[in-house]
């Protein structure tokens, strides 16, 4: 039995912002371990209501967001966003807040 846990939702098209990828880069990290749990639920460092509403916008097709922190501390978002009107999510984005 495989003991791999399955995405909860579909990621669509993954992009990141300049932002984005020169802190993974200092970090050392390309980044798809946080997209990993990002698409499994893990929904890093919220708070119990936002953990809520992404668990309720995994049901409603609403936008998803994420908060990890890198090694240095620094805070990524990952957002992914609300469905379209056929119900398919088309892009997740990689950025730092201070680029929302």
């Amino acid at each position: 039995m495989s003991t791999q846990q399955q995405a909860q939702f579909p990621l669509g098209q993954i992009v990141a912002t300049p932002g984005a990828l020169e802190a993974l880069q200092r970090n050392h990290t390309t980044g798809l371990d946080f997209l990993q749990r990002h698409a499994l639920g893990d929904w890093g460092t919220l708070s119990d209501e936002d953990r809520q509403a992404n668990d309720e916008a995994v049901q409603s097709g609403a936008r998803i967001l994420s908060s990890y922190l890198l090694t240095d501390e620094t805070k990524l978002w990952i957002i992914t966003e609300a469905a379209d009107d056929q119900g398919t999510r088309l892009v997740t984005t990689l950025l730092l807040p201070e680029e929302y």
